[in-house]
């Protein structure tokens, strides 16, 4: 009996375990592309102010301070226009995802992984950021499954405890 309540309660704890694969940024990290940008902007090439400012976006959109990653969405929204190169959209359009993920719209996310498994379907990032979007609607709706249930459950009881007050 012992052995079968362990196995339940580790089964539990794993499914509430983040399955994420996805690498976060540090505060001083988001404040040295800032910098680099900044630096960038006083004359350096257009490839240079370019490259800074997609460490910058990388580094707000793997951010745990939520206002980060808002930033760094709108960065890259911004950006999305007039890019000829398939990498450099396959790019964008990835760390977009990665920023509706940390935000929670899941579904836009997904929808941007999507194209970019679109540009390149074989696409090792994609694909783990894809896998732990379905992970995360799937866990979601489970949670939200037995709320609901629960809830039922509760009413049933009181509808059940009221009647039989009655008799």
């Amino acid at each position: 009996m012992e052995a079968q309540m362990s196995k339940l309660m580790e089964s539990v704890s794993t499914f509430f375990k983040s399955a994420e694969y996805i690498p976060w940024s540090q505060p001083d990290m988001v404040s040295g592309c800032e910098r680099e940008v900044a630096e960038a902007e006083k004359g350096s090439s257009d490839e240079l102010k370019s490259e800074c400012i997609m460490r910058l976006s990388w580094a707000l959109v793997h951010s745990k301070r939520p206002e980060d990653v808002q930033r760094g969405i709108a960065m890259l929204d911004a950006s999305l226009g007039g890019i000829n190169s398939p990498v450099q959209l396959r790019e964008k359009i990835y760390l977009l995802a990665v920023g509706y993920y940390r935000s929670g719209n899941y579904s836009r996310s997904r929808q941007l992984v999507e194209r970019c498994l679109e540009i390149a379907p074989d696409w090792r990032q994609a694909l783990t950021l894809q896998k732990s979007i379905e992970d995360k609607i799937k866990k979601d709706g489970v949670i939200g499954i037995g709320i609901a249930a629960t809830a039922a459950a509760l009413v049933m009881g009181g509808v059940a405890a009221a009647l039989s007050r009655k008799k």
